[in-house]
């Protein structure tokens, strides 16, 4: 089933439930595949690699919003944002846990020959790759940088 189907069928029964904030959330992912399903050049169709790269986009843009909240003390943003990103993550595949991301990150490490900081472009090249989908970009830098540096 496409996402999509799984959106559409998410909105009619918050629409039912009258969740509000999960509509929101629903609706603007809708909204993102819309766009990008018929944007120049596309033929209507998403691959499901597509798919999660919107929803990443999406849910990076919301938890960015939602550290810059916090830091101004605007809990009700905060709140709201935190809510969308929720409903958000349901759609997404299970991220890794931090000792899942760093275990993976070592055998990143080890298949590429890494020895040191100077190596990190060669790492991230691969843990991108590998770990698309299913650990945040910033969770994957911060740990490689963690490794090459010998931690």
């Amino acid at each position: 089933m496409s996402l999509k189907v799984k959106i559409d069928a998410a909105i009619k029964t918050a629409m039912l439930a009258k969740e509000q904030t999960r509509l929101l959330a629903l609706r603007s992912i809708k909204s993102l595949i819309l766009l990008e399903a018929t944007k120049e050049g596309g033929n209507g169709d998403l691959s499901e690699d597509s798919e999660m790269k919107i929803l990443n986009k999406a849910a990076k843009q919301r938890r960015d919003s939602l550290e810059i909240f916090k830091q101004q003390g605007r809990a009700d943003l905060a709140e709201k944002e935190q809510a969308e990103l929720s409903v958000i993550e349901e759609f997404l595949p299970k991220q890794l846990s931090a000792e899942e991301l760093e275990a993976k990150i070592r055998e990143f490490v080890a298949q590429v020959g890494a020895a040191g900081p100077q190596d990190m472009g060669k790492v991230m090249g691969v843990a991108t790759k590998g770990l698309a989908g299913l650990a945040d970009g910033k969770a994957v830098s911060e740990t490689v940088k963690k490794i090459l540096a010998g931690g």
